[in-house]
């Protein structure tokens, strides 16, 4: 991976948009939902304190997690779509 979050940072792949209905209507881009969900793929090192001491965060590599709908910030590395969140706009994470 050559993309490191930085302090309280998450680097998430999210699923696929859904291409079909579940009754098999093909969707256009214009209906497709976001995905909220994806595989935390790299972490930052921690929220840092005003004392100086980092606080791990609660997710690690391999997390399948819920995520905001609108939060984080979209990028693309090796064509391939990620998110960057703040880990408060990590809502759970599934088991």
């Amino acid at each position: 991976m050559a993309l490191k979050p930085l302090g309280a940072k998450v680097l998430v792949k999210p699923d696929p948009e859904e291409e079909k209905t579940k009754g098999g209507i093909i969707l256009p881009d214009t209906a497709k939902k976001k995905s909220q969900e994806g595989v935390v793929v790299a972490v930052g090192e921690g929220k840092l304190l005003e004392n100086g001491q980092r606080v791990p965060l609660s997710v690690k590599v391999g997390d399948r997690v819920v995520f905001s709908k609108y939060g984080g910030t979209e990028v693309e590395i090796d064509g391939e779509e990620y998110i960057i969140l703040d880990e408060d706009s990590i809502y759970a994470i599934k088991e």
